[in-house]
């Protein structure tokens, strides 16, 4: 989703969280193997991507022998249980000629792409060649933080003057959405903790370049049901699209 919409998709996708804690924790523990198994360096601290992950894995209380365990198969420590995983990026168009990508770690693309190509097609989108949307996102670092009795002001100047790009309110004003570039990510989190400021959440993201509005409910309702169903496969990590959906067109 686009800026405009980000308050609402936060919503949304905490409600999905919420209600498939486990599926949730089961995509994270994949994408922390992947994170060590790709550097070989099992130490958040040593390792930003895998830092995020487990912030990420601690917000939504994954237990935290879950987080070590796959921190161990990544490293390779899992014996017979570890298996390897690859990333995968499909990319196309969902309904109304929305651009989307997603993000996927299988241990199977055999099984993996006839899943995902069926549910974009059956729910009136089209499967495209890689590259053909990915030129239309850039990759960007997203915060975001809870004021927790800080100011707007407070933040802004914080995060400001490590680096980020953008500083907004969002929904009820209670959170504040930071944007920065991928390699300053990093710099403008740690500035942010080192300042008492609760982040909420911090990762890369696929930011689209421009968007496609949607103008009507029953378009916007088409677009979410077509990400829905693509983030609920167990493989797919991430979805990313161009649309910017107002408010007001997605339920609460």
């Amino acid at each position: 989703m686009s800026g405009h919409s980000k308050w609402s998709q936060i919503k949304r996708q905490k409600g999905t969280t919420d209600a498939k804690r486990g599926q949730a924790f089961t995509k994270l523990a994949k994408a922390i193997m992947v994170a060590v198994s790709s550097s070989g360096v099992g130490d958040p601290e040593q390792n930003f991507k895998l830092r995020l992950l487990v912030d990420k894995a601690r917000a939504i209380n994954m237990p935290k022998e879950n987080i070590e365990r796959a921190i161990d198969k990544g490293l390779g420590k899992g014996g017979k249980d570890f298996t390897r995983l690859d990333e995968v990026v499909y990319e196309g168009f969902a309904p109304g000629g929305v651009a989307f990508i997603v993000e996927a770690l299988t241990d199977n693309k055999k099984r993996t792409t006839p899943e995902v190509k069926s549910v974009i097609e059956k729910n009136g989108g089209t499967l495209g060649n890689p590259g053909s949307v990915a030129y239309q996102f850039h990759t960007k670092g997203e915060i975001l933080v809870v004021k927790s009795g800080k100011t707007f002001d407070d933040i802004f100047l914080v995060a400001v003057d490590a680096g980020a790009e953008d500083v907004q309110e969002i929904g009820d004003t209670t959170h504040v959405l930071i944007s920065t570039t991928a390699e300053a990510l990093g710099k403008v989190r740690d500035a942010l903790v080192l300042a008492g400021i609760d982040i909420s959440e911090a990762e890369l993201v696929r930011k689209p370049i421009t968007t496609v509005l949607i103008e009507n409910a029953r378009s916007a309702q088409s677009v979410l049901s077509f990400m829905d169903k693509l983030e609920n496969l167990d493989d797919v990590q991430k979805v990313y699209s161009n649309c910017d959906i107002p408010e007001h067109f997605i339920g609460e």
